[in-house]
Formats: C-alpha cells, structure tokens, sequence
C-alpha cells in the first residue's frame, strides 16, 4: 500500500519501539514541563568557555532549567556559580548578560554579595535588630561548578554523580587539541529557534542528514567509505566521533583551508571531530576551529540556541582574521550548514507541532560506522530513563 488512511497514518511503526520516536516528544507542553527538573535540574550543562571570564569578578548570566543563574570568577582566580536572585526580596541581581563586579549589590534594596556569593552588605541593617536576622546566613543560592578542558559545567542537582562520571569519556575525542595550547572564544551567536529543543539537538546527532547539506555532500561524505567511518556511543545519553575525514580542495571558496592558518593543536586541515552530550551541548572542530553549540528551552516549541567558536588564544591578527572566516564558511549566519540545520529543525517542528507528524524514525543500523542512528538511539534511551517513560510512547 502507497499511502496510508488516516487510521493507519496514527499507528506506530511496525519496528521495534527503540527505532522510532512520538510526536508528543516534541510538542506536549506537559513533557515538556517534566524535562525541566527531570534532566536539565540534574544533569550537567555547558555553560561557556573559561576565556570568557578572562579576569578577576568577571561574570556571565545565563537562564537554565527555568532558572537565573550566572558564574563569575572570584579574586582567587575559581570560577563559581549562583542562582541571580537576591536572598531579599528575590530580585534578579545581574541584568546584564556580562560584565565585571567585584561587589554584587541588588538594586532594588542595595543589598549586596561577594564573588563567593556571601551576603556583605544589608543597608540599613538596625531595622533588622529585633527580627535576629544575620546576614551571614543570608548568602545566595551556590551551584556546583566544575571546569573540564576550559569548558565551564554546572549542576543544579547537589546530590548528582560528579562531572567526570556525568561526562563518560565522551570529550577525549577533544582532549589533545584543547589541553595541548590555550585556546579562546572568538565568535558568539544566540538564535531563537521555533522548535523544540530535542529537534536542534538531533541536528548534532544526526549524521543520515549529511545528504541535506550541499557543502557535506562536496567535503565530507566522499572523504572517505562510509565503512571506515567509527561512530562511538557512550554512557549518559553521549555520543561523538574521534577522527572523519574532509577534503575542501574541490569546493569553490574553501581551497587552501589549512594551509592558510595553522589547524588546531593535535590536528590537521582534513580532520573533523564531534561529541554530543547530553542533554543540550555539542562540540564540533574542523581542522582549523571549534564549535560549541548549548540550548536553552523556552517551551515546547521554542529553543534558545547559543553558539561559540573557539581558536588558538594570541594568535596574530591575520591568523584570527582567517580563522573566522574558516568558521563562517561552515557554521556563520550565512554559513553553508548551520542555517540549513535551523531550517530542518523548525521543518520538523511545523508538522508535530499539530500532529500532521505522528512519529519518527530512528532506526539505521550500521554497525556503529557510516550514517548509523545510535546517537540518537542512545540519547532517547538516556531520554526515557531520566523522564520514567519511553520515548516511544510517552503518554502511556
């Protein structure tokens, strides 16, 4: 049969129930409410790179899991993490999205906190005699924050397992480049994208959707057999690549990459390298400069997407001047990939959106090589342990 009747349309996929995904994944406000505390109030999030925070009291606000935060770098150079909220009245204390403060004060009561995130300064602090309030036990709400590779994580979840377990070797694909030389954000882009947050993370995930890209088509997917491609699957819901080949030569505009600026540390001009962790990062180097990507959900249907590009940290200008245009080519707004990837991920969230969807597939399987669909297999199975329900059949 060709087609399918609007009974047969509603039927889940006659496979087995850890090769397709439902639409309900995607577009019922109530999973979504549950991923809130379910996966991002317990698992580790990528923050931003250390070179962000390049001073002392530097800091950077950010939402998460529903919540204010921000991480600042303290006079003694550790980089912590707070909820921005004043232990007062609640008031957010930072509004801005970066900058230095040495002394955190609320404007609202001019309460004020240390980069250690203690309560320094009450004004007026007679008015609170009677009442026994004691300021020091009024210091804002800590976040666990640790740093791996330059990288900055947080966890809102005290009682979770560390960041090395949480992590799985999934960032040794990326241990040589980053650890090998100081490295530094150079570009940042923050995108609101109309869809839910799982379909843009399933772009990273995702190596069958080669074929969309022009670019891939011309650069990767011929670079070398399919066969000789090695996909590796780790615990937590990760999943990444150490070395796939691409070759620029033959594409217009991209002759020269490599030759034109030194690659990253431990690399070369025809290397490509990922690791996708769950549930909301990725991280990506094409010979010459790195990507990270990180989402932050808005609802069911809306996703903040921040990406960073990373390079080698005192390099000359003219070097950085390549460098950016190496990272625009792919990864830029008007790049040959990630605007393509924005478009699929919002094509997909039209059609689940109102249930024209009903399920997704994910179900090839090539022996962990080529175009294989574990990753996405392996973060929908992180998926459902975490939610208690399959991803398959959520609303069973």
């Amino acid at each position: 049969m060709a087609a399918r009747n609007a009974s047969a349309w509603e039927q889940p996929p006659q496979i087995a129930a850890e090769g397709f995904v439902a639409g309900a994944v995607y577009n019922d406000p109530a999973i979504f409410a549950a991923e809130m505390p379910a996966i991002f109030g317990s698992s580790w999030r990528l923050v931003c790179h250390e070179s962000e925070l390049p001073e002392a009291y530097d800091y950077r606000s950010f939402d998460h899991a529903g919540q204010p935060l921000f991480c600042i770098r303290g006079g003694d150079g550790q980089i912590r993490s707070f909820i921005n909220a004043c232990s007062h009245r609640g008031a957010r204390l930072l509004s801005e999205p970066s900058g230095n403060a040495r002394r955190i004060t609320c404007f609202y009561h001019l309460w004020s906190y240390d980069a250690g995130g203690s309560c320094i300064g009450v004004s007026r602090a007679e008015g609170y005699e009677k009442s026994g309030l004691d300021k020091g036990q009024l210091g804002l709400r800590a976040v666990r924050t640790e740093v791996k590779l330059g990288l900055v994580f947080i966890n809102m979840d005290d009682a979770a397992p560390g960041l090395e377990p949480f992590l799985a070797d999934a960032l040794d694909h990326f241990e040589g480049i980053m650890s090998a030389a100081p490295l530094e954000t150079f570009h940042y882009s923050r995108s609101v994208l109309n869809c839910n947050w799982k379909a843009w993370q399933e772009t990273n995930l995702d190596l069958y959707h080669e074929y969309m890209h022009v670019v891939l088509r011309k650069t990767q997917m011929n670079a070398m057999p399919m066969a000789d491609r090695r996909i590796n699957i780790f615990g937590q819901g990760h999943a990444g690549s150490g070395k796939m080949l691409a070759s620029y030569e033959g594409y217009q505009g991209f002759t020269g990459r490599g030759t034109d600026v030194p690659p990253l540390p431990n690399t070369d001009a025809s290397d490509f390298r990922f690791s996708v962790l769950f549930p909301g990062s990725a991280i990506l180097s094409r010979g010459t400069v790195m990507r990270i990507d990180t989402v932050i959900p808005l609802s069911e249907s809306q996703t903040i997407l921040e990406m960073r590009g990373l390079g080698l940290k005192g390099e000359s200008e003219a070097d950085r001047r390549v460098r950016y245009r190496h990272f625009n080519q792919y990864w830029g707004p008007m790049g040959r990939n990630v605007p393509e990837d924005m478009f699929a991920a919002e094509a997909c969230e039209a059609s689940f959106r109102n249930n024209a969807a009903r399920y997704q597939i994910i179900a090839r399987d090539e022996g962990l090589t080529g175009q294989d669909d574990a990753p996405l297999r392996n973060f929908y199975a992180e998926w459902s342990q975490r939610m208690g329900r399959s991803a398959s059949a959520p609303s069973v």
